[in-house]
């Protein structure tokens, strides 16, 4: 899907939307609630901190991490081209844009990371049906699993209090990988 995206403004915002809503296995509403003083660059990625969340009722804040990406798919640096190309300096990280191209003050809402995810797809010849804005984080926990990370690892990233909370995510009929017979057989 992000081979097929381009290089204009909006195919930019695009693509950091979908790697840092996955690499950070964030919800729609963390996604578009983002603003750029919620994120600080470090040697290793960017600290992502979340002011608003469904698991920290009290706003207290929650800190995550993405980090620089090995492939040519890095949610960091499709981050920095983003906020180059758009200029944004402070407010929605995550924001509208006209049909001139043009950005505007606002933030997008969490029903258009949905419908960015389905217009992706179908462009890069796959069938939405069945997918939205939650299937950047169901995607990161699955991929996740399938990978290998201990499940301590998961739910840090994904703010879950119990493993069966991220089980739920798990989205996969891949029964050969990581399968526990493997060793014993």
């Amino acid at each position: 899907m992000l081979d097929a995206i381009g290089t204009s403004a909006s195919d930019l915002r695009d693509r950091a939307l979908l790697l840092i809503g996955f690499a950070g296995a964030l919800r729609r509403s963390e996604v578009v609630g983002l603003d750029f003083a919620d994120l600080t660059q470090t040697g290793d990625g960017v600290v992502i901190t979340l002011r608003h969340s469904k698991t920290d009722q009290l706003n207290t804040g929650q800190k995550i991490g993405v980090p620089f990406g090995r492939e040519r798919h890095c949610p960091v640096r499709a981050l920095s081209d983003w906020l180059k190309v758009s200029g944004i300096q402070d407010g929605a990280v995550f924001r509208p844009m006209n049909r001139h191209g043009a950005i505007l003050d606002r933030r997008l809402s969490s029903e258009a990371v949905s419908l960015i995810v389905k217009r992706r797809l179908a462009a890069a010849g796959f069938d939405p049906t069945g997918f939205s804005g939650h299937s950047l984080r169901a995607g990161f926990v699955t991929s996740a699993a399938i990978s290998g990370a201990p499940i301590w690892k998961i739910r840090k990233q994904t703010r879950h209090t119990t493993d069966q909370g991220v089980a739920r995510y798990i989205r996969t009929d891949a029964f050969f990988i990581q399968n526990a017979a493997e060793g014993l057989l």
